[in-house]
């Protein structure tokens, strides 16, 4: 494997282990929060085995169309719903409205972490 892939990979393992542990306390919000750095971490690994330079962005829109391949076409467009997560997971003060219903409840939850979990795997399987 691509050795700057498995470095941006091992960071997104952790960020998946710490949606994990929160998921299991109920902590909802930081579940997709990590979720989310989990995909970011492994789209970014998957533009550096690509030859490219990562954006500096937390956008998983501006990093899912950059990457090569078909490895993740058919998750776009859940993983870009995942973006509504970034900033009113982290901010108390975030603006109104981010979220609909509010904070991320259980499902939300428990889809960012399934599909954190499927990211992983794709990227892990692809570039061996």
């Amino acid at each position: 494997m691509n050795p700057h892939l498995e470095r941006w990979l091992r960071f997104a393992r952790e960020d998946l282990r710490m949606a994990e542990l929160a998921f299991a306390d109920e902590i909802y919000n930081q579940v997709c929060f990590h979720a989310h750095q989990a995909v970011e971490k492994a789209l970014k690994g998957c533009l550096e085995a690509q030859g490219q330079v990562p954006p500096r962005t937390h956008k998983l829109t501006d990093l899912i169309r950059q990457v090569r391949g078909p490895m993740l076409t058919e998750l776009e467009d859940q993983l870009l719903k995942m973006d509504r997560f970034y900033i009113p997971t982290r901010y108390p003060d975030a603006l109104p409205g981010m979220l609909p219903e509010g904070w991320p409840g259980e499902r939300d939850a428990r889809e960012a972490l399934e599909l954190a979990r499927e990211v992983l795997r794709r990227v892990t399987e692809e570039n061996r």
